[in-house]
């Protein structure tokens, strides 16, 4: 063998030896992070979160490299895929002025609070999802699980959360779909209870740009969590949303818009910057 690929006999002895080399070692243990941390994002973050996660934890990794440890270890994330809207916008309810306008870039929290409905499914029948999302930090300040689409147990129930966590003191903007719960008499009576200090917000008919963040946060919350289970019973679909939601999305999860940072990392930052300042 030592003829056949031009090594010497000595220097095949030394290499037996000498055991393995420290850029073995290293990529060894990277790898062995890399698999961890894939795992640990319920196979859905790519190079880019996986490097950032890698410096958090103290090693200096670049994208192409993560990429190729990926590669060889037939590590993929998972793909979004279409679903199913429950947008319900055939109704006489007035409409709100579209004051967003796809400006989903803001100053501060509590400026805009972007919100949606969807479904999950489950062997006992549907359950529906309504969340409340801060445009400033992605964080999911309200929600809501429900076993129907009516005003009360959908958006009411979602604002009451989102509400109690916090005190109004600059104007807000309220954006949603025109979706008969958003439009209703109940909820809009609701938004004007606040004397102008919150203003509601309806996406043009038919155009889902318009609140693409909410739909966004539906689609990973669909591919990395939800497509991954079969609920049998809603009661289990409830505590399943509520640890993606409240210990994974809103804590842990690495957002491309925060910088591939955590939203507790980002608001660690905005608070030592305001300190700083």
């Amino acid at each position: 063998m030592c003829k056949v690929l031009k090594v010497s006999k000595s220097g095949y002895y030394y290499w037996l030896g000498s055991g393995p080399s420290k850029l073995w070692v290293e990529n060894q243990k990277i790898s062995s992070l890399v698999r961890s941390i894939f795992e640990k994002s319920f196979q859905s973050y790519g190079s880019p979160r996986i490097k950032s996660e890698l410096e958090a934890l103290g090693y200096k990794v670049s994208k192409p490299r993560v990429a190729r440890i990926m590669s060889a270890n037939y590590l993929f994330a998972k793909r979004k895929r279409k679903f199913k809207t429950t947008t319900d916008s055939n109704h006489n309810y007035p409409i709100a002025p579209n004051l967003l306008n796809q400006c989903f870039d803001v100053n501060r929290e509590k400026q805009v609070w972007v919100s949606d409905i969807t479904y999950i499914q489950t062997k006992q029948g549907w359950l529906y999802l309504t969340v409340i999302i801060d445009l400033f930090n992605r964080k999911v300040v309200g929600w809501s699980l429900s076993k129907d689409l009516t005003t009360d147990n959908t958006i009411v129930r979602a604002w009451n959360m989102a509400i109690k966590k916090t005190t109004l003191q600059e104007p807000l903007i309220f954006h949603s779909d025109r979706g008969v719960q958003y439009a209703s008499q109940r909820f809009t009576f609701i938004i004007k209870s606040y004397e102008g200090l919150v203003m509601q917000s309806m996406s043009r008919k038919g155009n889902c740009w318009d609140n693409a963040v909410a739909e966004s946060f539906f689609k990973s919350l669909k591919v990395e969590w939800v497509y991954r289970h079969n609920y049998k019973l809603r009661s289990e679909a409830e505590l399943s949303i509520f640890e993606w939601i409240e210990t994974w999305y809103n804590n842990r999860r690495r957002h491309s818009f925060l910088g591939n940072r955590s939203i507790r990392e980002f608001e660690l930052d905005m608070y030592n910057n305001e300190l700083a300042a």
